[in-house]
């Protein structure tokens, strides 16, 4: 049994468009998005595509997966790839303060960079700060674009709580950076020499006060040195958030979003196309990961377990007709014969006899055991058809709200992929749509 998508979609047209630049592969976190990520890019350059994969995945397995000792912020070239058709595969995993790092320094003065830099607040914002790792995805995104060194761009965006952080952390971190908090801390060093100075002392003395008791004197006062420095940078960064932005919404950028069979993936998957068509950005379809499937459907769940339960019925050792008149016949123990001059050289046993009860007795045990094996076989077979069940309906609940989703279906494999076969295997079942 297999899942019938309403629509199907067709990858390879897609990677091989030379129109299309950037692919997105958003979802829920646990779903396969580096794997499908690092598949696609696979097969697009094996297509003759020069494709750069850009992975946020703290696991490391994009790199394992594609023989690679390590990743990091710079695009490394992965070898062992079928360039037979002229293209080219490079994979880099995103350092979030790096890039945090390559922002400052490309858009202050050396001086004024080693400050940021050095300042205490910037270093725990460029480290943990809620939503820079979904901001600095877009910053790498706009910075390999702006390159235009590959023909195509697949980004596997970070493992968020909610598939929507892609799209929101970017404005709220912009929102924050140019905010009105940001503004009136920068207002003094604005203002500079006294006049600064008494705006300071008094225009803001209730406010700093009262931040100071909430944050502490010395945070306050690196927060201050790190927006007075930053002032110049900040401006760009709401321009940068909106400008890559736009190009999401371009044309020659397409969004797959990943999900598995299963409700809470597939709710989310559902928020995340509802929210695309709401920011008018291009939605290629859902690829649908981990789908079960068996070659026995026609045997449903009921008559499976209804077939397991009959062989597993506890009944009488089963007994062929005059076997038990045999085993409590006298002639087996009143005979005049002692046992050895009753038995020939080489005889089979005498019915009833004991070595014929105790043949009789094993096979009905290897007949019990074999009962015993089909009966457990046929109970999972019954889950495997009730997983079935549940994740055909979960999808198409998924296909009735957006029917006009193309998608496109993974098998479940039975173990992790972890070299290029493995993801030239999953690009293939992605290109099949089965």
């Amino acid at each position: 049994m297999s899942l019938d998508p309403v629509r199907v979609l067709d990858v390879d047209p897609l990677l091989d468009d030379p129109k299309t630049r950037i692919v997105v592969c958003c979802g829920a976190g646990g779903v396969g998005k580096t794997t499908t990520a690092a598949a696609l890019g696979l097969r697009a350059a094996e297509r003759g595509r020069k494709v750069v994969v850009l992975t946020i995945d703290p696991a490391r397995r994009l790199a394992q997966s594609m023989g690679i000792d390590a990743l990091d912020n710079t695009p490394r070239r992965v070898k062992g790839i079928d360039d037979s058709a002229d293209g080219e595969l490079h994979a880099m995993m995103l350092d979030m303060k790096r890039t945090f790092d390559e922002i400052v320094e490309a858009h202050a003065d050396p001086e004024r960079a080693a400050a940021i830099l050095g300042n205490p607040f910037y270093q725990s914002l460029s480290a943990g700060f809620a939503g820079t790792q979904e901001y600095m995805a877009m910053e790498k995104l706009g910075q390999l674009r702006a390159r235009d060194e590959w023909d195509l761009i697949v980004v596997d965006t970070p493992p968020s709580r909610s598939a929507l952080d892609f799209l929101d952390a970017p404005k709220r971190l912009g929102s924050f950076l140019d905010g009105r908090l940001i503004r009136l801390l920068t207002a003094p060093a604005k203002l500079g020499g006294r006049a600064g100075m008494k705006f300071l002392n008094v225009g803001m003395s209730m406010m700093t006060g009262t931040l100071g008791k909430l944050l502490g004197g010395q945070l306050l006062k690196d927060v201050q040195t790190f927006v007075a420095a930053m002032d110049t940078t900040f401006g760009g960064f709401r321009t940068r958030a909106d400008a890559t932005y736009k190009l999401l919404q371009a044309p020659g950028t397409a969004f797959l979003v990943v999900a598995a069979p299963e409700r809470d993936a597939l709710r989310e998957a559902a928020y995340f196309v509802e929210r695309l068509a709401a920011e008018t950005m291009p939605l290629a379809g859902l690829v649908l990961n981990r789908v079960h499937s068996s070659g026995a459907a026609q045997l449903s769940a009921e008559r499976a377990l209804a077939a397991a339960e009959n062989l597993a019925e506890a009944r009488i050792v089963d007994q062929e007709g005059g076997k038990a008149g045999l085993r409590n016949s006298p002639d087996t123990y009143d005979s005049s014969e002692s046992p050895a001059s009753a038995v020939p050289e080489a005889p089979a046993p005498d019915a009833g006899s004991p070595a014929a009860d105790r043949i009789d007795a094993e096979g009905a045990g290897t007949a019990r055991t074999v009962e015993q094996l089909t009966a457990g076989l046929l109970r999972l077979h019954a889950e495997r058809m009730r997983l079935l069940f549940r994740e055909q309906r979960t999808r198409d609940r998924f296909t009735a709200l957006h029917p006009e989703v193309a998608v496109a279906e993974v098998a479940a494999l039975p173990g992790d992929v972890h070299d290029l076969a493995g993801l030239r295997d999953i690009g293939d079942r992605l290109a099949a749509g089965s």
